[in-house]
């Protein structure tokens, strides 16, 4: 992967947001004093040492080449090549979803050195799906949990969760897996074990068979079920691609080419109009850069783009040609009777910190009648049919002994819908005397038309389910359900309750 970098003169731009129809355009509010993002040079980095050719041999062979690791036992590995090639299907998917990726990864691991053995860990960890997440909080390509994601520097936050970042994401697992070689006194095989229980789990489990006097082989450890497995697992898909012809599977071909760049944008842009500029499906974009939460990159960065080879030159052209000011669009809003920042923050899809910078504001108070720029896209397009007619709703004022939903079924509205339109979550706290955004009888009568579009329904989480499966399920986004739930993260717990915004004749079981 090469990177396309700027040199700047300055320049972080702030925000970005939802499509209202119900507000006007205007240029974005000033949020931040640098000076604004000038484009002065362009220029490719590779990444990769000299002495690699890139186009000389199929990438598949350059890992071949790579491979450092012996097969120390065959009676452990066996079982798991027989379960990996009894499932084409699975091979498939991992080849299909590996190849935008895989020309990087190998390019960090070969830098650096080490076996490229190490470049399918994301095949064991989640079939090299990006936006993967587990029970136990791991996500991305990698499955990094957020405490170690931390210490190895990526960041994580509403816009941003780096561990979906593949840039980031192979940089910290590269990190990882150093540190864990070294901690293991420089052995894969328990460097390995130790990625997936943690190298005090492995050490100790040495120790210990070290007193009893029995063998230290990793094989012999005495290791979590799911390490016993995770070990040989590796090894045995490495073995697949080491020799696809004595196991009857033919590899997908992959040049050993670049098959993306690195684009350094130098301040906060949408998706949308990034899509837009590179001439990209904005799902395309979405799908290469899963680290961005929201509809637009960070607005404190990162604020690189990884788009595809063939792309990258004329975006950053096309993107010269657009103004700061305009990667991010704002909109004028009337504050209504009742409505909180709160409230207008989970509305227009931000949060109200950065309501509060792009408006000036020192403290949260609203008042009717005030204007406010609020953020406009239309990333969230779901969320404008049945929300735009809010704006005119009723309000209600909370007396005391109300709960939401002795109010919800008052006012003839799901609990989940009062919710979402008021900012709050299942453990929000109502007090006398709060006001409440709801809806009646007659705006719903008013609004069915548009509403029909996008309704509102809650669901139920499951075990074994996770945000990009339930996402497949209702055919929506992940960044959509963490939008319309307030998620911050990726991890869900069974019995949990999520608003799905579907379209009707879509809602899923």
């Amino acid at each position: 992967m090469r990177y396309i970098t700027y040199l700047l003169a300055g320049g972080v731009l702030v925000l970005s947001g939802c499509q209202n129809t119900a507000v006007t355009t205007t240029a974005e509010p000033k949020v931040a004093s640098e000076q604004p993002l000038l484009v002065d040079k362009i220029h490719h980095d590779d990444l990769h040492h000299d002495e690699v050719v890139t186009g000389s041999e199929d990438l598949w062979s350059r890992i071949q080449n790579g491979m450092q690791l012996d097969l120390e036992n065959e009676a452990y590995i066996a079982p798991y090549r027989k379960r990996l090639l009894a499932d084409p299907r699975l091979l498939e998917q991992i080849f299909t979803r590996s190849e935008p990726f895989l020309y990087h990864i190998v390019d960090e691991l070969e830098r650096r050195e080490l076996p490229l053995e190490l470049a399918l860990l994301p095949a064991i960890e989640s079939a090299f799906d990006p936006e993967a997440t587990s029970h136990a909080g791991a996500s991305g390509l990698w499955q990094l949990t957020p405490p170690m994601a931390r210490y190895f520097g990526l960041k994580m936050n509403w816009w941003y969760d780096g561990r979906n970042d593949i840039v980031a994401s192979t940089k910290a697992a590269a990190d990882l897996l150093e540190y864990l070689y070294d901690k293991t006194g420089n052995n894969w095989y328990y460097a390995i074990a130790a990625y997936n229980s943690g190298e005090g789990r492995v050490l100790s489990a040495i120790k210990r068979n070290e007193r009893e006097g029995k063998s230290t082989d990793i094989w012999a450890l005495p290791l979590p079920k799911e390490t016993r497995k995770y070990v040989p697992n590796l090894l045995a898909f490495a073995d697949l691609i080491k020799d696809p012809d004595k196991y009857g599977i033919t590899l997908p071909t992959v040049s050993n080419e670049p098959y993306l760049d690195v684009v350094d944008v130098g301040s906060q842009i949408e998706l949308k109009l990034a899509a837009e500029l590179a001439e990209l499906p904005v799902s395309e974009i979405k799908a290469l850069n899963p680290g961005f939460n929201q509809w637009a990159t960070a607005p404190k960065g990162p604020f690189r783009l990884v788009l595809p080879v063939e792309k990258a030159e004329n975006f950053v052209v096309a993107l010269s040609q657009v103004p700061p000011e305009e990667r991010v669009q704002w909109r004028k809003y009337e504050v209504k009777r009742g409505e909180s920042l709160n409230m207008l923050a989970s509305r227009f899809g931000t949060t109200p910190q950065v309501l509060k910078q792009a408006n000036n504001m020192k403290n949260n108070n609203l008042s009717a009648g005030k204007t406010l720029m609020v953020p406009a896209n239309s990333a969230t397009e779901l969320l404008d049919s049945a929300t735009t007619q809010l704006a005119a709703n009723s309000t209600y004022q909370v007396k005391s002994g109300d709960s939401l939903s002795k109010i919800a079924k008052q006012h003839q509205v799901k609990t989940a819908d009062l919710l979402r339109w008021n900012g709050l979550s299942s453990a929000s706290v109502i007090r006398p005397g709060q006001v409440l955004q709801v809806a009646n009888a007659a705006t719903k009568t008013s609004a069915s038309a548009g509403a029909a579009k996008a309704s509102a329904m809650t669901y139920k989480v499951k075990r074994g389910d996770s945000l990009s499966v339930i996402a497949d399920k209702f055919n929506v986004r992940v960044s959509d359900l963490k939008h319309w739930n307030q998620l911050s993260g990726n991890n869900l717990t069974p019995g949990q309750t999520l608003t799905v915004m579907v379209n009707s004749s879509k809602s899923g079981s």
